[in-house]
């Protein structure tokens, strides 16, 4: 693990299915940074019922997104209890006013964005299923059930979740293209955008890694 000498405040972006998760992951693990996912972060909330979490609930139950305002002061109350901490943002800044917001709070050092095409994404979400009960997530391209259809350990079948479905798939990756497309020109035009194409994740990984790798030594040494 590479030990920081400065604060590093990183942003992790890509689309539904682009195996940010696994990268957040991996990033975190290989620096000391700390993880904050804004879903995490929102099922935290609404499980707890804070009064932000209520009003939270009330805005997915009704299939409206939660205003910029209220997502931002949601987010940006848990960095500061970060305190002087390094830490990579996933799931947020999803529009410019948020990134403006966070910008007023923080100085984002870099945005690394998982840039997959939108077929490779449709192709994985919709071969995925899932055993409900227990949460095991089958792909019936590279890790499927022994039994089509059925869960390895309880033999029950697998259903696929709602999020998966084709139609679904389509709309959330289309309404992320209109949301956040401006959120990557704004990080563009600050120079801190770093784009990451590819189709699979552990193709993609090493060139995120080189990439933080370098990012991070020239930070230490300008603090040495």
């Amino acid at each position: 693990m590479m030990i920081l000498q400065r604060i590093f405040r990183a942003v992790i972006m890509g689309p539904p299915g682009s195996g940010k998760g696994t990268v957040s992951a991996r990033i975190t693990k290989s620096y000391e940074l700390q993880h904050l996912s804004s879903g995490d972060i929102l099922r935290g909330n609404i499980n707890a019922k804070t009064e932000l979490g209520l009003l939270l609930k009330s805005c997915i139950d009704q299939g409206q997104l939660v205003p910029d305002d209220v997502m931002s002061r949601l987010i940006l109350s848990d960095l500061r209890a970060l305190g002087r901490s390094s830490w990579l943002l996933d799931g947020f800044p999803r529009t410019v006013s948020q990134a403006e917001a966070l910008d007023d709070a923080y100085s984002v050092d870099t945005v690394i964005n998982l840039n997959v095409p939108f077929q490779t994404i449709k192709q994985r979400l919709t071969s995925r299923w899932t055993h409900l009960p227990s949460g095991r997530v089958y792909n019936i391209d590279f890790n499927p059930p022994k039994v089509p259809g059925l869960d390895d350990v309880t033999g029950e079948p697998l259903a696929q979740r709602d999020d998966d479905t084709p139609d679904t798939v389509t709309r959330r990756l289309k309404s992320y293209e209109t949301q956040t497309e401006p959120v990557l020109e704004y990080y563009r035009s600050k120079g801190v955008l770093e784009t990451f194409s590819g189709t699979e994740t552990n193709k993609i990984w090493p060139h995120v890694e080189a990439f933080l790798h370098r990012k991070l030594s020239s930070l230490n040494q300008k603090v040495a």
